[in-house]
C-alpha cells in the first residue's frame, strides 16, 4: 500500500469536494500502480505495463494524472516523491464530442410523444432541460423543485464536487416548466420526493431512466444509435458559440472548472465551418484552375 493513501482519499472526497465516482477513479489507477510496484521497481515500466493492460491512450493519460496528483500530496506531506520528475503525461488525440443538431433534436421531441399527455409533458420538458440547460444527466436528475426560480427565470443546478451554478432559462423553458409543476407533476408523483421530473414509477428518475427514455424516442425517431444524453449538452454549447455567445459564459453556464475544457467546442464550430466553405463556396465547384 502507498504511503498517506488514507489520508489522499480524505483529502480528494473532503477538502477538494472530488465526486464518489471521481475518487473510485483515483483508486482504480492507484491500485493498478501498487499492483504494477509488485514485480516491478522504476517508474517507467509502468507506461509499457499500462498497454499490456490494454489501456487507452485516454486511461493512461488520467492513470499518469491521479499518480502526480498523489506524488505531489505526500511530498507536500514531507514524504519525498522522485517519482514526481519521471512522470510524463502521454499524448492523447482529442476526440471531438458528438453534437446534437437542431434537426436531430426536433426529431426526438416529435418521438417522445406518447399516448398519456401527462408523460408527454414530462418526456418533452425532460428534452427541453438537457438541450436548454447544458446539464450532465447526473445533474438534471437531481433537480429539486425549490431549485427554480420563476421570478427570475433561472434554475440551481448543483454540479461536479458539489459546486453550485445558476443557470438562466428561456422563456419558453421557463414558461413550459412553470405549467407542468403546476399541472403536470401532481398527477404523476406517488411518493414523497422534491424531485422535478418524475418517472413512471411517481418518484425521483435515475440515470437508467433517462438513458432508456432516449434510447427509446431514438429508436422512433429512427436513428441508428441510441441518442445519449452528452450530446444534448455538446449541443448547447455549440449552438450558443455559433450564436455569439462568448466562451466564458458557455464554461460558466456548463459548470466547467477551465476554460480548456470548453475551448473544445471552438475545434467543433471550425470544422461545421470548413465543412460549409466546401459545400456553398464557389471555389469548391471548379475542378480546374
Amino acid at each position: 500500500m502507498l504511503e498517506l493513501w488514507t489520508e489522499f482519499f480524505q483529502d480528494l472526497q473532503n477538502v477538494r469536494g472530488r465526486s464518489q465516482n471521481t475518487v473510485k477513479a483515483y483508486r482504480h489507477d492507484l491500485e493498478l500502480y501498487v499492483e504494477y510496484k509488485k514485480s516491478n521497481q522504476g517508474i517507467k515500466g509502468f507506461y509499457p505495463y499500462m498497454k499490456k493492460k490494454k489501456l487507452s491512450d485516454r486511461s493512461q493519460a488520467r492513470a499518469i494524472s491521479s499518480l502526480r496528483t498523489y506524488f505531489k500530496f505526500i511530498e507536500d506531506r514531507g514524504v519525498p516523491a522522485p517519482e514526481l520528475r519521471e512522470l510524463r503525461l502521454p499524448k492523447v488525440q482529442t476526440k471531438l464530442p458528438e453534437v446534437l443538431s437542431h434537426e436531430d433534436y426536433k426529431k426526438l421531441f416529435d418521438a417522445c410523444v406518447v399516448d398519456d399527455t401527462n408523460r408527454t409533458q414530462r418526456n418533452k420538458l425532460t428534452l427541453m432541460m438537457l438541450f436548454g440547460l447544458g446539464c450532465r444527466v447526473s445533474e438534471l436528475i437531481q433537480l429539486n423543485i425549490h431549485d427554480f426560480n420563476e421570478t427570475q427565470s433561472w434554475l440551481t443546478v448543483m454540479g461536479k464536487g458539489n459546486k453550485q451554478r445558476v443557470v438562466p432559462l428561456t422563456e419558453n423553458l421557463r414558461t413550459e416548466l412553470k405549467a407542468y409543476l403546476e399541472t403536470v407533476r401532481p398527477d404523476l408523483i406517488k411518493d414523497t420526493t422534491y424531485s422535478i421530473l418524475i418517472n413512471d414509477r411517481g418518484n425521483r428518475p435515475s440515470r437508467v431512466d433517462i438513458w432508456r427514455w432516449l434510447s427509446s424516442w431514438s429508436k422512433r425517431a429512427g436513428f441508428s444509435e441510441p441518442i445519449g444524453p452528452h450530446q444534448f449538452r455538446h449541443g448547447c454549447a455549440t449552438a450558443l458559440l455559433e450564436s455569439g455567445a462568448d466562451l466564458r459564459s458557455i464554461q460558466m453556464l456548463l459548470g466547467h472548472s477551465s476554460l480548456q475544457t470548453t475551448q473544445i467546442y471552438t475545434t467543433v464550430t471550425a470544422k461545421k465551418l470548413v465543412e460549409t466553405v466546401e459545400e456553398h463556396h464557389p471555389l469548391s465547384k471548379l475542378k480546374d484552375i
